[in-house]
């Protein structure tokens, strides 16, 4: 009996694999091509919109209402695109990777809670700037 898989599945398999990842790709790969107020729209749903407990996600700046936090939030969303484009882009792939890395980062003083969650949010921002207007 052989350890190797049998081909009549791994084919398959390898073929839904790799068309995950060039898709995956291709959406990071547009990342650049998205305005700060889609990003700014799809931090707002991928932080859960009008049920969040916080606008935006924002918790270290105390903000006076929802107007004021998209603010902070544009401001970031603006702010980091010059980062990345002075130094991010050394260590990161992309500038949505980038920014989530300071948005919502999943290294440094967190608990365990908060990295489990935090590792999602790129995949949800991604997923809420491919429905665009429809979100």
């Amino acid at each position: 009996m052989s350890n190797l898989p049998n081909p009549r599945y791994f084919i398959p398999a390898v073929a839904l694999m790799t068309l995950f990842i060039a898709s995956l790709a291709a959406s990071l790969a547009r990342a650049e091509e998205y305005s700060d107020t889609q990003i700014v729209r799809a931090i707002w749903h991928t932080e859960g919109g009008q049920k969040a407990q916080f606008a935006y996600g924002i918790r270290s700046i105390k903000y006076k209402d929802i107007a004021e936090a998209r603010k902070i939030c544009y401001n970031t969303v603006r702010n980091n695109r010059r980062r990345y484009a002075q130094y991010g882009h050394k260590q990161y792939p992309d500038y949505l990777s980038f920014l989530a890395s300071r948005y919502c980062p999943v290294k440094g003083k967190l608990s365990k809670r908060e990295k489990q969650v935090n590792k999602f949010w790129l995949k949800n921002l991604l997923y809420f700037l491919a429905k665009g207007e429809k979100c």
